[in-house]
């Protein structure tokens, strides 16, 4: 038996932010609130499911540089354009990592500026 992914836990500043942004983004729902954390899901499943749930942790520290570990998302009932304009629309703003401009994805940033790449092809 292998492992599996369960859970992502993203630092931040302001959780309940970033964890309303998320659930906008993936159609997850807050599933769990403890010591300032906040533990999001896919609705109905919860932690456990097939897909990992995400965590949002303070911490007092700023980010600093590009993140050695992003998420990517695909969009699931419309083309990469719709998406993007979308994501746009609930906060998420064009990222710079590096990128030459001929990537079939987007680099995107949350509200707190973590990476994260909305790719082309739909699920």
């Amino acid at each position: 038996m292998a492992c599996r992914i369960s859970e992502l836990v993203v630092d931040c500043h302001d959780p309940e932010r970033l964890a309303a942004f998320w659930c906008e983004v993936l159609g997850f729902e807050v599933i769990e609130r403890k010591d300032g954390w906040v533990e999001i899901g896919p609705p109905g499943t919860g932690f456990g499911g097939l897909q990992p749930t995400l965590i949002f942790e303070p911490v007092p520290e700023p980010k600093r540089g590009k993140l050695r570990l992003h998420i990517d998302v695909n969009p699931t009932d419309r083309d990469q354009e719709a998406e993007l304009e979308r994501l746009l629309k609930l906060g998420a703003v064009p990222a710079d990592v590096g990128q030459t401009g001929e990537e079939s994805w987007h680099v995107l940033a949350d509200p707190e500026g973590n990476e994260f790449c909305l790719l082309r092809r739909r699920l």
